[in-house]
């Protein structure tokens, strides 16, 4: 029995002295008193008000205690307290995301000088890259994406030899790419994106071997797109909507067998298109690039592909049969042919495909599926009212349509009468063609890189915007590509055309989304109205409506068309990533013998920029 109790004793005593072992040392070790005064310089530094240092040491509550908390902010901290017998401890990481801070970059990160990962994404941070950061000799990571950063991309940069990740996207960095940024060879990702760069990229950077993700959409680089990118082996990520850069599109860069995603879109030269050799791409956009000729077979054959978008291109052919589409395809705006039901997986698919603006022939009548747009995909347009999309013939023509886009029926009082702006509610997804009587949407696009699968296409807002007419503004439509709304059953003759938008999303109010810019372009009748559209630069701030009008657009087919379309510009990560396109609050449209009666009737004079709804 008393070895029993002998054995149970001495398990229970090494137990409890090893408990006491440890618990000595952790309540011995402590973050260096240089570092932890240093974190009360750089809190004030970057707008931090309320940061308690009394309350416990950081490296064991892995975190600022900054007094408050939320399910989006990120606060962590990590340390090495390996160092003088581990009784000392060095802070490594500094994570602080999603906070709102509205301070500066500190300088005072150089007192770090273990620091190996500084992670400030999605706040408020304005200012310049400080040079004192040039000292700290571990330096791996900086994330500084979704600030208001500016200034030139300083050339010291290169002083970080072991340097993986560089991101800045979502700022307003300028100027060229300094030949300096080559000479960080271990960079794994650079993230340059939505900034203000311009010129040509160094060729310097063709030393990057070692890069996984290179992102510079939304800049004004100019030249072709670099041959040397095609000897980065390990690129997995190639995003460039919107860059500046041109084609055509190196050979060496379309044979990289690591591509996961390629993204291409709004620019020219991109002729013909690329043998893509990588068998695990999973996303291929290679949208309006002035791709033409037919769709090679190869791009049906591969197994991972998920999102397939060729569209607004030159792209012809026919439709071939494959087993099964990719789960996103769009093919909107190109000049396919043939008949669609002759290759059955277009129509029996369960993909998200946009067959819209082709060609194509159809043995019988098209069929509106809530997964296919197949507004006008037909070559008979001239036979149908509207193919693929309504009735084929008019009951009654129609002299006016207002929408209120988003929301429900919506009356505003006027000085001529009162309005009925129809209600616009509908669900629709990244392939849709939705009627009524006279009018419709087609939308097409999904958000990528949400965390969401299903796409919020309708947003709204709880505060009041301004003017007259609050209502109408308080919901919209957006989409990720190009939504259009059309109207038929028109008599024809010239319409004014009024298109009220107002920026509900990206608020002034809230820090961690008033620097999204929501960039896109507008096509009345097929011509450009607006190009590089911005409603918040329009308004001079949010929640305040803008008022576009074209005045005596021409119908001569019963039909009018209004689109709206991302070309690939504006930010895509605020207040989260995934969010960017257009958005549009209200249309009207009017006959302008009904207009010049209004006034008549109301004894108004014809003055510009009256009657404002």
């Amino acid at each position: 029995m008393w070895i029993f109790f002998s054995t149970l004793f001495l398990f229970f005593f090494t137990i409890i002295t090893t408990f006491l072992a440890i618990l000595t040392a952790s309540t011995s070790q402590a973050l260096h008193p240089d570092e932890l005064n240093a974190l009360g310089e750089i809190a004030t530094t970057l707008g931090i008000k309320r940061l308690n240092l009394s309350d416990g040491d950081p490296c064991f509550s892995r975190t600022l205690n900054i007094g408050f908390v939320s399910d989006e902010m990120k606060n962590t901290i990590a340390c090495d307290c390996s160092f003088n017998n581990n009784m000392t401890c060095h802070i490594t990481e500094l994570i602080l995301m999603s906070i709102s801070l509205s301070g500066k970059l500190p300088p005072e990160l150089a007192k770090l000088q273990y620091l190996q990962n500084i992670t400030l994404v999605r706040n408020y941070l304005s200012g310049t890259i400080p040079v004192e950061w040039a000292s700290m000799p571990y330096i791996t990571s900086i994330k500084l994406s979704a600030n208001n950063l500016s200034g030139p991309l300083p050339t010291w940069l290169q002083n970080f030899k072991n340097l993986k990740i560089l991101g800045i996207e979502g700022n307003q960095f300028s100027g060229t790419i300094p030949d300096e940024l080559g000479n960080l060879t271990n960079l794994t990702k650079l993230h340059l994106a939505s900034n203000k760069f311009i010129g040509r990229l160094p060729v310097t950077l063709a030393r990057l071997v070692n890069l996984e993700e290179f992102w510079i959409s939304d800049n004004n680089f100019n030249g072709t797109i670099p041959g040397y990118i095609g000897t980065w082996s390990r690129l997995q990520k190639l995003f460039l909507h919107a860059s500046g850069l041109k084609g055509p599109l190196p050979e060496a860069v379309a044979r990289l067998e690591n591509l996961v995603d390629l993204r291409i879109s709004d620019t020219t030269g991109i002729n013909f298109f690329p043998n893509i050799s990588s068998k695990v791409i999973a996303t291929l956009i290679l949208r309006n690039v002035g791709l033409s000729g037919s769709v090679p077979s190869y791009i049906w054959n591969m197994s991972k592909l998920n999102r397939l978008d060729l569209s607004f291109n030159k792209l012809t052919g026919e439709l071939q049969e494959v087993q099964q589409a990719p789960p996103h395809t769009y093919l909107t705006n190109n000049m396919l042919s043939g008949n669609v039901e002759s290759a059955s997986v277009y129509l029996h698919s369960k993909s998200v495909i946009d067959l819209s603006y082709n060609n194509f022939s159809w043995s019988s009548s098209c069929r509106d599926k809530s997964n296919i747009n197949t507004y006008r995909s037909s070559y008979l347009q001239n036979s149908l009212l509207l193919p693929c999309a309504g009735p084929t013939n008019c009951s009654k023509y129609q002299r006016s349509l207002h929408v209120n886009c988003g929301g429900g029926n919506v009356q505003i009082k006027t000085s001529s009468g009162k309005i009925t702006y129809q209600a616009d509610n509908s669900t629709t997804g990244a392939a849709t063609n939705r009627h009524l009587e006279n009018w419709g949407i087609s939308n097409t696009g999904d958000f990528t890189d949400d965390t969401s699968h299903d796409d919020t296409y309708i947003i709204s807002t709880n505060l009041t915007p301004s003017g007259d007419y609050p209502d109408l503004y308080k919901t919209a439509r957006r989409s990720p590509l190009s939504l259009v709304y059309y109207a038929f059953c028109l008599e024809n003759g010239a319409y004014n055309v009024k298109l009220h938008f107002v920026e509900i999303q990206f608020l002034d109010e809230e820090l961690n989304s008033r620097l999204g810019r929501r960039i896109f372009d507008v096509y009345v009748q097929g011509e450009l109205f607006l190009r590089d559209f911005n409603i918040k630069d329009e308004a001079n701030g949010t929640l305040k409506p803008v008022l576009k009008e074209v005045k005596a657009v021409n119908v001569t087919d019963h039909t009018l068309e209004i689109r709206l379309y991302w070309a690939g510009k504006g930010t895509v990560l605020f207040p989260k990533r995934g969010n960017y396109g257009p958005l549009i609050s209200a249309i009207s449209l009017c006959h302008t013998m009904i207009f010049l009666f209004k006034i008549f009737r109301s004894g108004e004079k014809l003055r510009s920029g009256e009657n404002k709804v």
